[in-house]
C-alpha cells in the first residue's frame, strides 16, 4: 500500500527500524515512547481484533455496521402477505370440507362436539330397529276415550283405525285420536266385538298412512317384536321383545256392562307392555303388524295395580284384520264355531264336549256328546276355553284336524268351521 504502511491483523506486527533523529535526546525512563503510537510519530498503526470468546461461553453480539445498505421492505410484507391469503384460503376449504362431511358446527365460540343436526336429517338403515320405527310410528295413534287412554293404528289412507273393544267400550261420543307429531283428529265408532276384543273407528281425517298387516301365522318362537302405543299415557313409546309363546289360550272376563266373556289364542311376548298399550300395534322385524297388544299378566290385585312383568297378550293380526274387515263391511263380526258346547274345570285332560248341534260342523264330522277332543289342527288342549279359543283364530269355512277320544279308543276327522248364525 502508499506510504509503505501495514495494515495487519496485529498478529506478525514489527515496528520498523528508524535511526534516531539527529540530536534527539534518549527517551525518559518513565516512558516507553519508542513503541508508544501516541508519543512515536513513526510507529506503524495496527488494528488488534479481540480473541475469540472459550468454547461454551455466550454468544458474541455482531453490532451491524451503520453504513451497509438496508435491504427494502416492500418485498417480506410482499411475502407476508401472499402467504396469509393462502393459509387463510386453505383452511378456510379443509373446516368447510370438515364441516360438511363430519357433521362439526362452524363459527365463533367454543365447541364442545357436534351440532345436532336438523330434525328429520337423520336417516336409519330400513331394516334397522330404527328404521322400523321410523316406518311405524306415524301410523300408531293414541285414542282418547272420556278421560281413558289406549292405543290404536291406522289400516286405511281414509283414516279406519283398529284397537281394542276395551278401549271404546265407554265410549259416549266423545272421542279423539293424537298421531304422532302431536296433530289430533276428532274419531267415531264404526263398530266392536267384545268377544274378540276388536273394535274400528273411523279418524275425521284424509291422506293418512296405513300401516302394512304381516301374517300371524308364519312368525316363530323367538322372534323379535316391537311394541306400540302410549303405556301410563306415555305416548309415542315404544317398547322391545321376542316371541315368548305362540296360540296361549287367554279366556277375560268383559269389563264392561255386557259381561260377555272375552276368547282368542294369543301371541305371547315379553316386550314391556302397560295400561295405555291396549290396541297398539305389535310389529315384527320387517315392520309388519302380526297383532293387537291386548291384555298383561300381572301379579296386581286390580286393574289399577297391574305391570308389567315380562308376559304380554297380543289378538294375531290374521283374526283382528279378519273381524276388522266384518265390522266396516256390514257393521258386525262373524264369529267362528265348531259346532259344540264344552264343560269346563274337569279333571280330564282336553275338550269334553257337553252337546252336539244337530246340524253343526261338529255333527258333520260325526262327533258325539261325551267326546274329548284331545287336539285341534295339531294343538294340545288342556281344556274346553282352550277348544273355544283356538277355534275363533280361524275363518268361517276352515277345514282344522281334531283327534278326540270316545271311551278307551282314539279317533280322528276333518272338520269345516262355520259362522255363528245368531
Amino acid at each position: 500500500m502508499s506510504g509503505g504502511t501495514d495494515v495487519t491483523d496485529g498478529g506478525h506486527w514489527r515496528r520498523p527500524s528508524m535511526p534516531p533523529a539527529p540530536g534527539a535526546p534518549e527517551a525518559a525512563w518513565w516512558s516507553d515512547a519508542s513503541s508508544d503510537p501516541w508519543r512515536d510519530p513513526y510507529s506503524a498503526a495496527a488494528i488488534h481484533l479481540p480473541p475469540p470468546a472459550p468454547s461454551g461461553g455466550p454468544p458474541l453480539e455482531v453490532v451491524p455496521d451503520p453504513d451497509a445498505p438496508r435491504r427494502p421492505w416492500s418485498p417480506i410484507l410482499l411475502i407476508c402477505l401472499v402467504t396469509a391469503l393462502l393459509a387463510g384460503g386453505v383452511g378456510g376449504t379443509l373446516g368447510f370440507v370438515f364441516a360438511v362431511r363430519g357433521g362439526y358446527a362452524t363459527g365463533g365460540g367454543t365447541q364442545l362436539g357436534a351440532a345436532p343436526q336438523a330434525a328429520g336429517a337423520v336417516q336409519h338403515a330400513p331394516e334397522s330397529t330404527a328404521g322400523v320405527v321410523d316406518q311405524v310410528l306415524p301410523s300408531v295413534v293414541t285414542v282418547r276415550v272420556s278421560g281413558a287412554i289406549g292405543s290404536g293404528f291406522v289400516v286405511s289412507t281414509d283414516g279406519y283405525v283398529i284397537t281394542n273393544d276395551h278401549v271404546v267400550a265407554g265410549a259416549d261420543g266423545a272421542m279423539s285420536v293424537s298421531f304422532s307429531d302431536g296433530s289430533t283428529a276428532s274419531a267415531k265408532l264404526v263398530g266392536r266385538d267384545p268377544e274378540s276384543d276388536v273394535a274400528v273407528i273411523k279418524v275425521a281425517k284424509s291422506g293418512l298412512t296405513p300401516v302394512g298387516l304381516g301374517d300371524s301365522d308364519t312368525i316363530a318362537v323367538g322372534d323379535p317384536v316391537l311394541a306400540f302405543g302410549s303405556p301410563l299415557a306415555l305416548v309415542n313409546t315404544v317398547t322391545q321383545g321376542i316371541v315368548s309363546a305362540l296360540d296361549r289360550p287367554i279366556v277375560q272376563s268383559g269389563g264392561d256392562s255386557s259381561g260377555v266373556t272375552r276368547y282368542y289364542a294369543a301371541i305371547q311376548t315379553d316386550a314391556a307392555v302397560n295400561q295405555g298399550n291396549s290396541g297398539g300395534p305389535l310389529v315384527d322385524a320387517s315392520g309388519q303388524v302380526v297383532g293387537v297388544n291386548s291384555v298383561i299378566r300381572s301379579v296386581g290385585a286390580s286393574d289399577t295395580e297391574a305391570g308389567n312383568i315380562g308376559l304380554a297378550f297380543a289378538i294375531p293380526i290374521n283374526q283382528a284384520k279378519r273381524v276388522a274387515q266384518d265390522i266396516i263391511d256390514t257393521g258386525k263380526a262373524r264369529r267362528t264355531v265348531i259346532g259344540a258346547e264344552v264343560m269346563t274345570g274337569g279333571s280330564y285332560s282336553g275338550a269334553r264336549l257337553r252337546a252336539v248341534e244337530p246340524a253343526g260342523p261338529a255333527a258333520a264330522a260325526a262327533l258325539k256328546s261325551g267326546d274329548v277332543v284331545t287336539r285341534l289342527d295339531g294343538h294340545l288342549l288342556d281344556d274346553g276355553t282352550d277348544l273355544i279359543a283356538l277355534v275363533r283364530k280361524y275363518a268361517p269355512g276352515s277345514v282344522v284336524a281334531v283327534e278326540y277320544r270316545r271311551g278307551n279308543k282314539t279317533a280322528s276327522a276333518s272338520v269345516t268351521l262355520a259362522a255363528d248364525t245368531n
